[in-house]
Parts: structure tokens; sequence; C-alpha cells
């Protein structure tokens, strides 16, 4: 079976262009009709397109800024907004490709878009994606804070732009 990769930030369907929600309804449908096996495969190719951390956030990560605590696996989120556009920088071990996997997912569906194109999102996107009937509960708290992180870190960013 091919596995379908993981979606650009921004690209085209015909003339117009495809909104964060479009995309992330998209990738929804690509992990609710996945196996167990399927996910993990998704998983791990979104894990191997996590763009590098860059280097303006490097420091204060290694100070431990700006963890996800209540992930077990070291995450590392960065938020900012700029002209009305969301932009999500992370860093997560290559060493936990299904956590790293998801942050990618989070980063590519994401990254460009609007503060109300997150705030649009599904709530309960992990339910959404059903990786709660495919991933174990621990993993499931550490997944749903990082999404929690990005959506109340781009609430603030945007309040105070």
């Amino acid at each position: 079976m091919c596995r379908p990769l993981p979606l650009h930030p921004v690209y085209y369907l015909g003339s117009r262009l495809k909104t964060a929600m479009t995309k992330i309804e998209e990738i929804i449908g690509q992990f609710q009709d996945a196996d167990y096996q399927e996910t993990l495969a998704m998983l791990l190719d979104y894990s191997e397109s996590l763009p590098p951390l860059p280097e303006e956030y490097r420091d204060a990560r290694d100070a431990g800024y700006n963890r996800v605590p209540e992930c077990e696996t070291p995450v590392f989120i960065f938020v900012d907004v700029k002209g009305g556009r969301v932009h999500i920088h992370a860093d997560v071990p290559k060493e936990s490709p299904t956590v790293r996997g998801f942050v990618s997912l989070l980063v590519d569906a994401f990254d460009d878009a609007t503060p109300r194109d997150i705030e649009s999102a599904p709530e309960n996107l992990i339910h959404s994606l059903s990786l709660d009937r495919k991933l174990g509960t621990r993993r499931m708290f550490g997944l749903s804070a990082v999404y929690n992180r990005i959506r109340s870190e781009v609430r603030k960013a945007d309040a105070v732009h």
C-alpha cells in the first residue's frame, strides 16, 4: 500500500488556495481510515519531515524554556504570530518518532495559518484523528498537551498583536 506523504504548508487545489481547515480535514480523513500499522507509518513519515529548530530558538530550548512538561518525551514548542499568520517551530528527539510525527503533523497543518484557523480546528484533534483508539493513554495525555499548548500560545500571541 502506498502511504500518503505529509502535505506541504501551502498548496493549491485547482485555482484556490487550500486553507488550514481544509488541510486538517484531509489529514483527519487519512488517519480515520487507517489501521494501526498505517497510522504508525504515517506518523513515521511525518516525523521525518519535522524541520530543524531555527538557530534563534536553540538557546531557549537548551535552557529548558517552552518545554511541554505533560509530555514524557522532551517536546519544545515555539509559537509566533506575525502579520496575522501563525509560525510554529518545534524540537522533538528523533528517537521518539510517534510524538515527533504528531508534532510535525501539527506544524505541517497549522504553520502559516491564521489564528482563527487554529481556533476553529477540532478541539479534540486526538479523537478526530482516531489516535485515542490506536495509541496508549499516557501518550494521548502528552499529545493532547502539545496540541493544547499550541492553541494556548496562539491565543496569547494573537491577543498581543
